[in-house]
């Protein structure tokens, strides 16, 4: 079998499985588990809470305990009420381009991957490559952190991961960072024609977004600032608010959600503590002079830390000669599982097949030469490890 129809029958594989993050992504950590097997390669998981899903992670190859890390998440987000041509489930190849939902973001480089197992054992490589595959990606980053706490463990210490989300092959050095918070009011209902009695959870949701807003406008015109970033600063954005009965009763409750994007060098903690300490000095004494059970809590729902890898990191000059490319390093505001790796110690860019302008949407695809390309680089990559 030539080497393309391997990596897209694998990848047609690969996108039979509904791994939407709200399911379980055990049939198809369990069929990467069997393809590693039957090359006599043994893996480890780990698993969330509740058992449901799991990370995997391998090593192959190699002799010393140094290596090069392949990542990518193997959840993918919903198709609900987008208007597909084609079944998301059942890859198409049609017209140079591989449709599907995850052919883009990301398991075409978890085909890859997969496809060179037999070339990585036969190498005979100094130093091995390790494999780690992760669920729940696309709802913050959570399942990577349990893998790298149990790698943390390992005596094995690999110096470098690349991480293959879809960057039209180029090379990603940076991305922002992401605290995803959820806001929850409390108030105190009354009838509408007895404000004086009530505390409308609603208007101080509404006055706590107002802040946050102007907050986002300070920075967007004081910064700082990163010219290689589109937007070059932090932001902020309010995506759901929920609240409120009825017109005629003063709504006791509200809830709304905000995320911060940040620079990988601005603090979203420091944000986010400026638009707490005004929720307490500004609202919380009002809203309590009229009810001692009023109140407002925040509640993290995702984080992750952004990626800023130097210029003079030798994995971005290998990978840049790899792909005989002199195009400088890029910087991206979508977040990945860089950062954490980063944040583990490991020298990591973000390199795969396939453009970001195709994930997330109805019709899903990645061009057949951006796998190819990603398959060449592969090989080259692993070729260099010796």
């Amino acid at each position: 079998m030539n080497r393309p129809q391997r990596y897209i029958d694998i990848l047609s594989e690969l996108i039979a499985f509904d791994t939407t993050s709200r399911n379980s992504n055990l049939q198809l950590i369990e069929y990467i588990q069997s393809m590693l097997s039957d090359h006599g390669v043994n893996s480890e998981l780990t698993f969330d809470a509740m058992g449901g899903k799991a990370n995997l992670f391998a090593t192959i190859g190699g002799r010393g305990e140094r290596g090069i890390i392949l990542s990518g998440h193997t959840d993918v987000v919903p198709v609900d009420g987008q208007a597909w041509s084609t079944d998301p489930f059942n890859a198409i190849v049609k017209d140079g381009r591989l449709f599907g939902r995850g052919a883009c973001d990301m398991k075409g480089f978890i085909a890859i991957c997969l496809s060179r197992i037999q070339h990585i054992l036969d190498a005979d490589l100094d130093v091995p490559v390790h494999f780690a595959f992760s669920y729940d990606e696309e709802v913050g980053c959570v399942g990577v952190k349990g893998l790298l706490d149990e790698l943390k463990k390992k005596p094995i210490q690999p110096r470098a991961c690349v991480i293959g989300e879809p960057t039209s092959m180029n090379v990603i050095r940076a991305h922002k960072g992401m605290l995803f918070k959820r806001c929850h009011v409390h108030g105190k209902s009354a009838h509408s024609s007895m404000v004086d009695e009530g505390v409308n959870a609603v208007t101080a949701a509404a006055k706590t977004i107002a802040y946050i807003d102007s907050v986002a406008g300070r920075i967007q015109e004081e910064g700082p600032f990163d010219d290689e970033f589109s937007p070059p600063y932090t932001t902020l954005h309010c995506g759901v608010i929920k609240g409120g009965t009825v017109n005629n009763i003063i709504p006791n409750e509200c809830q709304f959600d905000f995320e911060i994007r940040n620079l990988p060098e601005h603090s979203p903690l420091e944000i986010f503590e400026e638009i707490d300490q005004y929720t307490k000095s500004k609202l919380l004494p009002q809203m309590r002079a009229v009810s001692e059970e009023a109140g407002i809590e925040w509640n993290t729902l995702a984080n992750y830390p952004g990626l800023n890898t130097s210029l003079d990191d030798n994995l971005i000059s290998i990978a840049s000669d790899l792909l005989k490319t002199n195009e400088r390093p890029g910087k991206v505001s979508y977040g990945t599982e860089g950062g954490h790796f980063q944040s583990a110690g490991f020298s990591t860019i973000v390199c795969g097949p396939g453009s970001i302008e195709q994930a997330h949407k109805p019709n899903e695809y990645v061009a057949l030469d951006q796998l190819q390309r990603c398959d060449e680089f592969l090989a080259t990559l692993i070729g260099s490890l010796n």
